[in-house]
């Protein structure tokens, strides 16, 4: 009598003398090698060269009103900054510092001239540091370090393009029904009335406008600066040497005077007039 034999996930077959006479493993290598054969070809093709044949541009020609940023001021705003930097680490001389003006408010107070203005300067500064040294000379890596130094300062407008439109306050009124009712009580006769508003009910109307907020485009920025060392020491490690002329320092003031290139903008609904020689049912119009 044979019998069903599971080894290690195959499946085999034994007769009662203990020969197994069926084995499924050799099918499972025979599809392990059959995988391995299929393998995946890519040909690369030429690219032929494609022609193209220029089209008319087709333009709205008789008119429209369009909603497009509008300049309300352009001006220039100075700024000034005060900031001590601290480096993770002692530093001989600094090579290079390269900065990045970034802002990230500039917001208009509605029904006034005031504009408040945040950011920050991103400065990237490179500087030396000692590996080996004697009193001849010395040498190290060149390292750095980023930092975001913040500024906020607030300036009147004045408004050298167009105002700003005032902005539309929204609205809510309440009105109510006329209402007739029977009056039961004993000193008034049957037909009476009671002719007054409902109490019951509440009717109200509410309108909301969505005004239009200004916003701010960054034209250029300067920065005329001042940086300087903050107590620079000679070593005090007694087990290396410096020429007498280096110090170390790991504190940097600076002192900077920013100039900020800005322009006001406000969406609005611009009148854009005809253009001549394309007019409305024009064969080139879209």
């Amino acid at each position: 009598m044979s019998y069903v034999r599971y080894n290690n996930s195959n499946i085999e077959i034994v007769n009662d003398a203990g020969h197994i006479v069926y084995d499924n493993s050799a099918k499972k290598d025979k599809c392990k090698a059959d995988a391995r054969i299929v393998s995946v070809d890519v040909k690369s093709l030429d690219t032929e060269h494609c022609e193209n044949t220029p089209e008319p541009i087709s333009a709205w020609g008789s008119g429209a009103a369009a909603k497009v940023p509008v300049v309300l001021a352009q001006f220039t705003v100075q700024a000034h900054v005060n900031a001590v930097i601290t480096l993770p680490e002692y530093a001989f001389e600094i090579k290079r510092i390269k900065k990045n003006v970034k802002i990230t408010q500039c917001l208009l107070i509605q029904d006034t001239n005031v504009l408040f203005i945040k950011g920050f300067i991103r400065k990237n500064i490179e500087y030396s540091t000692r590996e080996k040294s004697n009193e001849e000379g010395f040498s190290g890596d060149i390292k750095h370090v980023t930092v975001d130094v913040p500024f906020s300062c607030t300036t009147s407008i004045d408004y050298n393009g167009i105002p700003p439109l005032a902005p539309v306050e929204n609205t809510s009124t309440e009105f109510q029904y006329q209402k007739r009712e029977k009056i039961h009580h004993p000193d008034f006769s049957e037909k009476d009335e009671l002719v007054s508003g409902d109490l019951r009910e509440h009717n109200q109307i509410s309108t909301e406008y969505f005004n239009e907020l200004p916003f701010c485009d960054l034209v250029s920025a300067r920065i005329v600066e001042f940086d300087e060392q903050l107590m620079p020491e000679h070593p005090k490690d007694k087990y290396y040497v410096t020429p007498f002329e280096e110090k170390r320092f790991r504190r940097i003031e600076e002192k900077l005077v920013l100039f900020i290139t800005l322009r006001l903008l406000q969406k609005r609904l611009v009148a854009v007039p005809a253009v001549s020689g394309i007019g409305k049912g024009s064969k080139n119009e879209l």
